[in-house]
């Protein structure tokens, strides 16, 4: 009998205590705190609002905060409570290690609801903390970049074969820095608001250039190999990001240019600087943003052509986070475009990803009650630990 048919007794888990389970938090449920976090970036910035959409969207981000201490105090206790080296197991475990940039995306969704909830309501004070916090944040990116993609390379030899758009998402914080830079200007004084522009720009090519070499090697192996799992499909969202978050950061930082930019920048006195940037950078946005919707649209015909076959895991969070730069992205255009039926179409993609989140919150609910999640052999630090025997391996059947 396969092992995940014997581990979805109901009756056999009850013996297994919520503090063991613990033991298998692993860093890919902060998947769930960057899709909320994402739900409440989009809600605040909606081209059709209405009464009580700055209130839904406090409550994603409210949301958000305590489901990422939560989740910051269960996989802590893991670390403290499993064998010594559970932390650097995790960072070197050939899974669960990518999931460790989702941490960081969580953050940097954080300080971006910050700026959209919290600012307006606040002194100065908090503008110039969310500046710190950027650089700062930028460099911890920076040191996750390095130094996590380091440790694949040095110590796994993955085939191309399995190549899963996970694989980017060591590199993701750097896909949300330059819309967060965008977001921060608006409120930052003019000597705080270039760097943060020209650092934006700056970080989102490294994330764009590591995303573009992975999706060369994502794509190989979707023409030299079968498609992932049909429990893994919904991954395939995770490829959407790159494209969306770097069309929004292109548009975005584009429109500001001319605010932004001073009239001599970089000794160009002949003609606007910051015009410029705004022609260059909304075509070059528009131009990206096709790219972010093929993958969705390859993505949503793969995972709806397996869906009879498909049982939850974390991975079903990509449904909304990526899809949700997507969103952004085309709400940006809508804006600098002035297209009242862009802004409708991004009014129904709104309400589906809200759809979609309490969907797969219910589903998640559901399997840590069902024990398809939280249980031994059944998730990310699947092999890892090697507290789960030989028969961990059966744990992969679908």
């Amino acid at each position: 009998m396969p092992l995940r048919r014997i581990l979805n007794d109901t009756r056999a888990r009850k013996h297994l205590p919520f503090s063991e389970r613990l033991h298998h938090f692993t860093w890919a449920w902060f998947e769930c705190t960057m899709s909320t976090g994402a739900i409440a970036t989009v809600l605040g910035q909606q081209p059709f609002g209405f009464d009580g959409l700055q209130t839904i969207g406090k409550t994603f981000f409210i949301l958000d905060l305590v489901l990422f201490l939560t989740f910051c105090a269960c996989i802590t206790y893991r670390f403290i409570r499993t064998q010594p080296g559970a932390l650097s197991t995790s960072l070197h475990h050939p899974e669960e290690s990518f999931f460790f940039g989702t941490f960081w995306v969580s953050i940097a969704l954080i300080l971006y609801g910050i700026q959209q909830y919290g600012v307006p309501s606040s002194g100065p004070w908090l503008v110039k903390a969310l500046e710190v916090l950027f650089w700062t944040y930028a460099a911890c990116a920076v040191l996750v970049a390095v130094f996590q993609y380091h440790v694949i390379f040095d110590t796994r030899k993955l085939p191309v074969t399995d190549a899963l758009p996970a694989w980017i998402l060591p590199i993701y914080p750097f896909l949300v820095l330059g819309p967060l830079a965008a977001v921060l200007e608006y409120s930052q004084p003019p000597e705080a608001a270039l760097p943060i522009m020209l650092g934006g720009i700056c970080f989102q090519g490294l994330g764009w250039g590591v995303a573009l070499i992975m999706y060369t090697i994502y794509v190989t192996r979707l023409i030299n190999s079968d498609l992932p799992e049909p429990s893994k499909r919904p991954a395939m969202y995770v490829a959407v990001g790159p494209a969306a978050y770097t069309a929004n950061t292109l548009v975005a930082l584009g429109t500001q240019a001319p605010k932004v930019l001073p009239p001599d920048f970089l000794g160009i006195g002949s003609f606007p600087v910051g015009e410029v940037w705004k022609a260059i950078g909304v075509p070059c946005g528009i131009f990206l943003w096709l790219l972010a919707f093929w993958f969705c649209a390859l993505s949503t015909v793969s995972v709806l052509s397996s869906r009879k076959e498909m049982h939850f895991t974390l991975n079903w969070w990509a449904f909304i986070f990526p899809n949700v730069g997507l969103t952004i992205a085309l709400i940006q255009i809508a804006n600098v475009l002035d297209s009242d039926g862009i802004k409708g179409v991004c009014a129904a993609m709104t309400v589906v990803l809200v759809v979609l989140w309490v969907f797969v919150a219910v589903m998640n609910v559901r399997a840590v009650w069902r024990g398809d999640v939280l249980w031994p052999g059944m998730d990310e630090d699947l092999e890892g630990e090697g507290e789960h025997g030989d028969d961990e391996e059966e744990g992969w059947e679908t």
